[in-house]
């Protein structure tokens, strides 16, 4: 019998949020035709407000049940098109579809124009959808629903998947934040990021790992979820073999990793059981994968990796939301800019073009959906879950690492956790949540702000190359690879992954005798193309006898690798060598200022087949920790020095960590199989507790307390 009471009283609610979000959308239509010159609503039996009113409510309802039914069959229909472009067909859609429930509403306006239609579509939309929000916050089973809907799924039914077995794992990656970056936004008074500062702990253990010499997301992230990233030098670099130049974040290049890796481990991935891949560059084995780059170009696999997509703009309310947001972004790079400039901020780098847009889609549009995809998988049940979230990553390439655009991300994400946190209380099993980082950031001058001339220009100096106007010419596309990372999910999501020449193809333009440079964060790779096999340091003498004194003396290289007769030897500033076969040090030993775990690092790569004739790490200051990036960049990544080499894992503290450090990302991957081994299913604890944004730091530690009303409306959107 009480089991009928409440499924009356669900039944009574839903008619009633129903009901109110009707007469909403009835009054906004209403009001939006006394405000706009061009849209009147009437009745057929004359104007009295009575009259206009029902046919406000008939009009509405048309709208509603047209948007209920056809919307999601529209969308679907148009997986097709390319990501961007249909979060803008979005409002022209919606607007179609407000056009037809006019032509079926007796009296309704038949002539509106399609202009005027999208508008009041989309505030309709938004509208409604605050509405039914609303209503639902102090409603656990209908908050459930409408987490639900954000990522456009429905709540497991009975058959759809099988029983829950153990714990879920949320791997949520907070791209490019490093340790100490972290800890100072979860320590602070108050702290920038208060839900994380709430589980700090309490429910969570902070502690920082080291990455391998490449401090950068292709090999980071390749590891964690394939177990493997050897023969990974760099984020682009260049094999001889092939003559192809390698990108990480290139579609066809992460396919091509992430099957080496596979075939070398023989495993399908950290992700192939139950698991869900969201916004990565690979897929780590995963059935279910969306905006995953290596996924990208496989055949008859496209639409499936842009579902995450469909699943968000399938709520016509998710598209006015994120569109406000984009905007809002765009609008904020553009005073943070001009703030900065007028500062006289330093470093500071070009921020205009495209930039804005790059920025607004990596700190919007790729964080919503990949939050909604998240809670969907969630709400499924799925057993492991991985997730990208970029948008540090991307500020801190042009802001600074510790800048105030920087900060103010951080805070988002914030946001973005705690509904993760939140969608985890009406999932229909226990998850425990992890944090992670795959490298953090190093700040500093660029290598061309700092000296006046870039890493290409040395080394052709070096071999005595005229510079000139190609020399310029490539200067400019190096600029031009700011925000690669979000360019390149911009393109994905544009349907153009790989077309256009790109700046990489342009080196080999010159006599195969000339060297290709490449870069990396303060990285960077020379290659001989015409010289078979990796050069020794005898050839590259011969080649260009001044090339190497030219390097290891200018004051901002740090080291050179290079392979010597006797194995691999690090050359440094002041005659000093290092041989890292026998140990053997002559003069300053070159490594000593990028700390205990540079030889190991530099000896694993030198191992690698495609690892460049010439790797080039730059000086690191050794109080700060700044770096010279040989990219345009004010914080960077991918080589020795600084906090870049130091990211961040904030785990349950019921999962186990080793006495030893973390060193290379190979080894996390590791560590949490063993924390998703069947022995460790049992294991579980409540969803970690989300402080109110008003908690106190004091209050912030204290055990976990229940989640207001109020908390559970936090938006992704920021």
């Amino acid at each position: 019998m009480s089991r009928r009471r409440a499924a009356g009283r669900s039944a009574l609610r839903t008619v009633g949020r129903v009901l109110a979000v009707w007469a909403v959308s009835s009054g906004t239509l209403a009001l939006l035709a006394w405000l706009l010159p061009d849209f009147r609503i009437e009745s057929p039996q004359g104007g009295s407000l009575t009259q206009i009113a029902v046919t406000a409510a008939v009009g509405a309802g048309a709208f509603g049940v047209l948007s209920a039914l056809v919307w999601p069959l529209i969308v679907r229909a148009l997986l097709l098109v390319p990501a961007l472009v249909l979060g803008a067909l979005v409002f022209f859609l919606n607007g179609s579809v407000l056009l037809v429930a006019f032509r079926v509403t007796p009296g309704g306006p038949g002539g509106v124009a399609p202009a005027t239609a999208v508008v009041i579509a989309a505030v309709m939309s938004a509208a409604s959808s605050a509405t039914s929000t609303a209503l639902a916050v102090r409603d656990d089973a209908a908050y459930g629903r409408r987490l639900a809907r954000l990522a456009g799924r429905r709540a497991q039914h009975a058959g759809e998947l099988p029983p829950p077995d153990g714990p879920g794992t949320v791997f949520l990656q907070l791209d490019g934040v490093g340790h100490d970056v972290l800890r100072d936004a979860l320590t602070g008074s108050p702290p920038t990021m208060p839900t994380l500062a709430g589980w700090l702990g309490a429910t969570h253990r902070l502690t920082a790992w080291r990455t391998d010499w490449s401090s950068q997301t292709g090999a980071s992230q390749l590891a964690i979820l394939h177990g493997s990233n050897h023969d990974v030098p760099a984020f682009r670099w260049y094999e001889k073999d092939t003559g192809q130049f390698m990108v990480c974040n290139r579609p066809s290049s992460a396919a091509e990793l992430e099957r080496r890796a596979v075939a070398r481990t023989g495993s399908p991935g950290l992700l192939a059981d139950d698991g869900a891949s969201r916004g990565n560059l690979f897929s780590g084995g995963a059935e279910q994968s969306a905006l995953v780059m290596s996924v990208a170009v496989r055949a008859g696999t496209f639409s499936r990796s842009r579902t995450g997509y469909f699943a968000y703009f399938s709520d016509p309310a998710n598209a006015v939301r994120t569109a406000w947001s984009f905007t809002a972004e765009v609008c904020r790079e553009i005073v943070q800019s001009t703030a900065s400039r007028l500062r006289g901020d330093r470093p500071r780098i070009k921020r205009g073009g495209l930039y804005p847009m790059l920025r607004a889609f990596a700190t919007v549009v790729e964080r919503d959906v990949a939050v909604a995809a998240v809670v969907g998988d969630m709400l499924a049940g799925r057993r492991v879950v991985y997730a990208d979230l970029v948008a540090y990553d991307e500020v801190a390439h042009h802001s600074g690492p510790h800048s105030r655009d920087a900060r103010k991300v951080l805070a988002r994400l914030d946001r973005s956790v705690r509904l993760v946190a939140d969608a985890a209380r009406h999932a229909p099993r226990p998850y425990r949540i992890v944090l992670l980082s795959d490298h953090g950031q190093s700040g500093g001058e660029t290598f061309e702000g700092a000296y006046g001339t870039t890493l290409r220009d040395l080394v052709r100096e070096g071999c005595e190359l005229a510079g000139g106007a190609p020399a310029r010419g490539r200067r400019r596309a190096a600029r031009r690879r700011g925000g690669a990372e979000a360019r390149a999910a911009a393109r994905s999501a544009l349907r153009r992954p790989e077309r256009g020449r790109r700046a990489e193809e342009q080196e080999r333009e010159g006599p195969p005798s000339e060297p290709i440079v490449l870069a990396s964060g303060n990285l960077g790779l020379v290659a001989f193309p015409d010289i078979e096999g990796r050069a020794t340091l005898e050839e590259v003498e011969r080649r260009c006898p001044r090339l190497l004194p030219t390097l290891t003396s200018h004051p901002g290289v740090g080291f050179v690798l290079v392979r010597g007769e006797r194995g691999p030897l690090v050359l440094g500033p002041d005659g000093g060598t290092h041989e890292l076969a026998s140990g053997l040090v002559t003069g300053p030993d070159p490594l000593a200022p990028f700390g205990p775990g540079a030889v190991d690092a530099v000896l694993r790569a030198d191992a690698f087949r495609h690892t460049a004739d010439l790797m080039i790490n730059s000086t690191v200051h050794p109080l700060t920790g700044a770096v010279h990036a040989f990219e345009e960049q004010a914080g960077s990544h991918g080589g020795l020095g600084g906090p870049q080499s130091r990211p961040f894992l904030l785990a349950p503290v019921e999962l186990p960590l080793r006495d030893e450090p973390l060193v290379g990302a190979e080894a996390l991957h590791t560590l949490f199989r063993e924390w998703l081994a069947p022995a460790r299913r049992v294991a579980s604890c409540p969803a970690p507790a989300v402080p109110a944004p008003s908690t106190p730091p004091a209050a912030a530690a204290a055990p976990p307390v229940a989640v207001t009303p109020a908390a559970r409306e936090s938006s992704t959107t920021g």
